[in-house]
């Protein structure tokens, strides 16, 4: 049962190096009333969220797909929290000009990474047991039109960047 959310996607281009001219994003960031302007953000009503992680909490609180127990709520908690941390993992790696010489190290460590997930999902169908959370609902985006598996990163990263 996926949700369909309504919304205005709007792309702000980056230019080429050397400059990776961002103005585009620049003369329009303080005009928006953000309290924290930040890419991505979510103008939904009265609510101007910025951070993606207050994005996905946003949609998964309206859309009731967030936990609800104590228990589901902190491992909520924890999972999100060791997501950023890979995601920020890959980050330091793709945007570090020694890229192609650490790149094998973190392909070393990614399975063990990766094995943490698994056996958590082993024990039950879904992250939270037996709810469906916003992780399905990614799934889903992933599979429509809207969906763009690339680019990972910004122009500036060294991998991830088309």
């Amino acid at each position: 049962m996926p949700v369909t959310l309504g919304y205005e996607e709007k792309k702000y281009m980056m230019g080429d190096a050397p400059d990776y001219d961002r103005s585009q994003w620049l003369n329009e960031k303080f005009k928006l009333g953000l309290d924290f302007p930040n890419l991505p953000y979510l103008i939904d009503g009265a609510h101007k969220i910025t951070q993606s992680k207050a994005i996905w909490g946003c949609i998964a609180y309206k859309h009731n797909l967030c936990g609800e127990t104590e228990g589901e709520k902190i491992w909520e908690d924890i999972l999100e929290n060791q997501l950023v941390d890979n995601h920020v993992q890959l980050a330091r790696l793709c945007y570090n000009p020694d890229f192609k010489k650490l790149k094998a190290e973190y392909l070393e460590a990614l399975p063990a990474m990766l094995k943490l997930y698994s056996q958590f999902l082993g024990k039950q169908p879904w992250f939270l047991g037996d709810k469906i959370t916003l992780g399905l609902e990614i799934s889903a985006y992933m599979k429509s039109s809207c969906f763009l598996p690339r680019p990972v990163f910004t122009k500036m990263a060294v991998w991830g960047n088309k």
